[in-house]
């Protein structure tokens, strides 16, 4: 029997667990309120900026007693005693604190202008109901991510008690059966002690009578001996069928532990932060960088007597800071922010083993466990890498949006202060183009994009944090230290183990040339992801050297195949572009004439071999052709680039990897732009090129300057048939590339064939055979003497 004092102790850890539970979703509820709060001050504050320079604009034309009230009024308001110590606390936020250096600012200012009154009202304040707007559509988006992540939390912990309640109930059983084995041991051998004290009591010289009896005695002792040892050996079998459930309990209880310790201490040190800094504050305090220097541009150039003030406001705004702003949050809120304790393992019934048990019969177990969580991380990690890249690319292309720098209205000062000059001057202003409805569309299409992905990457890399803390603990346990790398790099390697004869990998041909026959209009190629099971397929079809987009079938996921050229060039073991340029290519951005930089980057990509700058021809020259689509596609040489950038182009170490990047991209748009002016024409590099059709093909100088397709071809010689053998023989001829038909009616050769050629077909083509079938043969596909030529 389990003793009562044990069950208390039970009672009470199930006690302190609950308590520790209580505090945790007590914590997550004061964060959202906090992240509520800090949105509603946000709120506030933009709409008293609003205010404050509306109001102002109508006081600029009264001068200065006007805005000394206007001043004296917002202060009095700061100095309201309603909430002073949260008020005290925002204002060591440099928003806030921009706004309190704004208010002493106003006190200065003596003069009304008609233009500064006109930037008020036009430029300023719609740039903050912007601000204001998108403030609170970011943190409608951010509280959703952050609700999910503490749905998500609370469900771990919700199994972690499931599990231990579950421990505690078997290893309650296990105890009980032991107890019932130990009695059942007592009884055996109080009855055996007894027969033996029965049968010493017993004479020999009993009559028969008496004898029958005795027998009969002895045989009900036996029977009764018999039945107390099976009754031992079912509760010996119930008592080790018990404590196996419990060590089986107690693992999995450990394992979850392990995980839930992991999933609070990356809720709390990763989750928060990132929610904080890269969704709650997205765009903030750029957006208010912008609106505010556009205030800071009018004023310094009214007089430079506003000097003094205003150049504390702008030390002010450029310490507007994201990072600071969360760090000063989180440590106002310690108590809020701060990890709670790591969870303890807790011992039930004096079962002090606090490691998992590696032992028979459950060491097996254990290790293909382990086996298969080593599989679905190596798989989890390719998945969310790539959804890492993609979000960083979007950021980074959000950064580009709001840091924009739009905000100099020196030009308006440029001209007289007649209301006709200031109208005319204002109405090309920023807030006055007609694209700005099509750039705010744009941006929250591409927020909502990195929201989505945004959280798929933080659900990832959650499932990543559980299922690594189970494998490590399992890895440990077991004694190995080699840890299993993802198959991504090995696989890819494979494809990469191709014919050096190829001018164009199979792969990326194929690929190319599907794309560009089915998926030129398809609407958002290269930018949406595809399944992760057919890229597989595919990739491992090209591995074995198949090809499974050959013919003109279109039945694969267009997104996926899109995936796998990504893929091809994300896993060269040395990028399509070397990092021994990397700086000269760069260099090339910071050039303003387009044309310019085409001719230096030509120059510096010269220098690369010659297989290379086919491949990269071959390449952009398909990438501008899907490009030419993107009003159907939505994929502009911008928005390829963000897709190509970090899988052709990798930032060396010790770079700005995010300000790095968009440099990358700035230089994959211009080669896609200008990849005619950048790479060699088939004179001057020789090598197959892309057609339209998505294939390579050949230059060839007909007289007409244009080439004539296989189709074309294959009429021409219905049409003109070759005469007989007695009236040309054939020519032979070497092939110089391999090349694979892409009709019935072309024929598919390796690099160095031998070839006969019988006569020519068009200008592009030979009519000829190769091992004993006859077809067409491309004529910039092999070497023909000139003297045989006629």
């Amino acid at each position: 029997m389990t003793s009562p004092a044990k069950f208390k102790k039970d009672k009470e850890i199930i006690a302190e667990y609950d308590t520790q539970v209580k505090e945790i979703r007590a914590q997550l509820t004061e964060q959202m309120k906090c992240l509520d709060q800090q949105c509603e001050l946000r709120v506030q504050l933009l709409q008293d900026l609003q205010d404050f320079f509306r109001k102002k604009a109508e006081i600029e034309m009264d001068y200065s007693r006007n805005l000394e009230k206007l001043a004296e009024r917002f202060l009095a308001k700061t100095r309201s005693t309603k909430d002073q110590q949260f008020k005290k606390d925002q204002n060591v936020l440099s928003p806030v604190n921009c706004w309190n250096l704004l208010l002493n600012q106003v006190k200065r200012e003596s003069r009304d202008h008609t233009t500064l009154s006109d930037i008020y009202l036009n430029n300023i304040i719609p740039r903050f109901v912007q601000v204001s707007e998108d403030s609170g559509r970011l943190f409608k988006k951010s509280k959703e991510v952050g609700q999910q992540l503490q749905d998500d939390l609370m469900k771990v912990l919700n199994e972690l008690y499931s599990v231990m309640k579950t421990y505690h109930m078997y290893n309650a059983d296990s105890i009980s059966a032991q107890s019932k084995l130990k009695e059942a041991e007592k009884q055996e051998e109080k009855q055996i002690g007894k027969s033996v004290k029965q049968e010493d009591r017993q004479t020999p010289r009993s009559p028969d009578s008496t004898a029958n009896v005795r027998i009969e005695e002895k045989h009900v002792r036996r029977s009764s001996v018999k039945k107390i040892e099976k009754m031992k050996e079912k509760r010996q079998a119930k008592y080790t069928e018990n404590k196996l459930k419990a060590i089986k309990a107690r693992n999995e209880y450990l394992l979850a532990l392990e995980a839930t310790n992991a999933s609070v201490f990356k809720y709390y040190i990763h989750d928060l932060s990132d929610i904080i800094d890269q969704c709650c504050d997205l765009g903030y305090h750029a957006s208010l960088n912008r609106a505010l220097r556009t205030f800071l541009s009018a004023e310094l150039n009214l007089e430079q007597s506003k000097h003094e003030g205003l150049d504390a406001i702008e030390n002010a705004v450029e310490n507007l800071d994201a990072t600071s702003d969360k760090q000063r949050l989180m440590e106002m809120y310690n108590n809020v922010f701060c990890p709670p304790m790591k969870f303890e393992f807790q011992p039930h019934m004096g079962d002090m083993a606090s490691q998992l048990c590696a032992q028979q019969p459950v060491q097996s177990e254990l290790v293909q466990r382990r086996q298969q969580l080593q599989s679905r991380l190596s798989t989890l990690k390719i998945e969310n890498e790539e959804v890492k890249k993609t979000m960083e690319a979007t950021l980074q292309t959000i950064q580009d949006i709001v840091t924009v720098e739009d905000f100099d209205v020196s030009d308006c000062f440029q001209y007289s202060n007649s209301m006709e000059s200031v109208k005319s001057t204002v109405s090309e202003t920023f807030m006055s183009k007609p694209s700005i409805a099509k750039r705010r569309a744009n941006q929250q299409e591409t927020e909502q994009f990195y929201f989505t992905k945004m959280k798929e990457y933080l659900e990832g890399r959650n499932l990543i944090t559980k299922l690594q803390a189970k494998h490590d603990l399992l890895q440990k346990t077991l004694g190995e230290s080699q840890r299993t790398d993802c198959s991504l790099a090995r696989r890819s390697s494979t494809v990469r183990k191709q014919d050096s004869s190829q001018a164009i990998p199979l792969v990326v041909e194929s690929c190319i040339r599907f794309i560009s026959r089915h998926g030129l209009r398809h609407e958002g190629v290269f930018r949406v992801s595809g399944s992760q099971v057919e890229v597989n397929d595919i990739k491992n079809a090209f591995e074995r050297g198949e090809d499974p987009l050959a013919g003109d079938q279109n039945d694969h996921d267009m997104d996926s195949i899109a995936g796998v050229l990504k893929l091809y060039f994300r896993g060269l073991e040395h990028p399509l572009f070397p990092k021994d340029i990397f700086h000269d290519l760069i260099a090339c951005v910071t050039m303003d004439n387009l044309q310019e930089r085409a001719v230096h980057i030509r120059k510096v990509l010269l220098v690369l071999p010659k297989p290379t700058l086919i491949i990269m021809r071959y390449l952009f020259a398909f990438l501008n052709h899907l490009s030419q689509f993107s009003e159907e596609n939505m994929m502009d040489p911008y928005n390829l680039a963000i897709c190509f950038g970090p899988s052709l182009m990798s930032v060396p170490e010790g770079h700005d990897q995010v300000s790095c990047q968009a440099h990358v991209n700035e230089l994959i748009k211009t080669i896609i732009i200008q990849h005619e002016n950048i790479f060699p024409n088939p004179r001057e590099l020789e090598g197959p090129i892309y057609s339209r059709g998505g294939s390579m093909e050949d230059y060839c100088d007909s007289t007409h300057g244009e080439t004539i397709s296989a189709e074309d071809s294959t009429q021409d010689v219905t049409a003109e048939h070759h005469t007989s053998d007695d009236e040309c023989e054939p020519i032979e001829a070497i092939a110089k590339f391999d090349y694979v038909g892409r009709t019935a009616r072309e024929l598919s050769f390796k690099k160095g064939a031998s070839l006969l050629l019988y006569q020519r077909a068009s200008d592009d083509w030979w009519e000829g055979r190769h091992n004993g079938i006859d077809g067409l043969i491309p004529h910039q596909y092999i070497v023909v003497q000139d003297t045989l030529i006629s």
